[in-house]
């Protein structure tokens, strides 16, 4: 591959990772899915060595876990406050249309407002429907320092996959 061909194929692969990355701040945008996908392109693009293929394998596994500790982190500390599954499911819907209507922070407003009405219709607290959507809140934000780390990771494999091809 020619220098100009293989720079802009790192340069626009890493542009899109970084997009990924900083998509996380969405709850509902699946940033770990961007950058595992930009390092797939990249991988066909510049042909799988053995290297490659171990850190993508790893970028995969590191993808599957961020997609798991974001679900886990969020429902957990939200069912630890008392949240029904109802309400936690009304709240992914809020989140899910919140981005889907109102992107790209729509999510953020939608999943806890829904989590909060379903718990205050639920209960008729204030107290517990804040004390809920708190802790939805809280979750949120484990995630997303967990789906952050992972999506750094996941950038920092393909940097090596890219330089031992650079340097190669």
């Amino acid at each position: 591959m020619t220098g100009w061909l293989e720079a802009s194929s790192i340069f626009f692969t890493l542009l899109v990772m970084l997009i990924g990355l900083f998509g996380l701040v969405i709850p509902i945008f699946p940033g770990g899915v961007v950058i595992w996908l930009a390092a797939l392109v990249y991988g066909l693009v510049n042909q799988f060595n053995t290297l490659g293929i171990i850190l993508f394998i790893l970028i995969t596994i590191l993808m599957i876990a961020g997609a798991l500790a974001d679900n886990i982190l969020m429902g957990a500390k939200a069912r630890k406050e008392g949240a029904s599954w109802w309400s936690l499911f009304w709240g992914f819907v809020g989140g899910l249309l919140g981005t889907i209507f109102f992107p790209p922070f729509g999510g953020l407003l939608g999943a806890p407002l829904l989590l909060y009405l379903s718990e205050y219709w639920r209960l008729r607290s204030i107290r517990q429907a804040l004390r809920v959507t708190r802790g939805l809140l809280i979750g949120w934000g484990w995630s997303f320092l967990a789906r952050f780390g992972i999506g750094l990771l996941m950038i920092l494999l393909w940097g090596i996959w890219a330089w031992s091809n650079s340097s190669a």
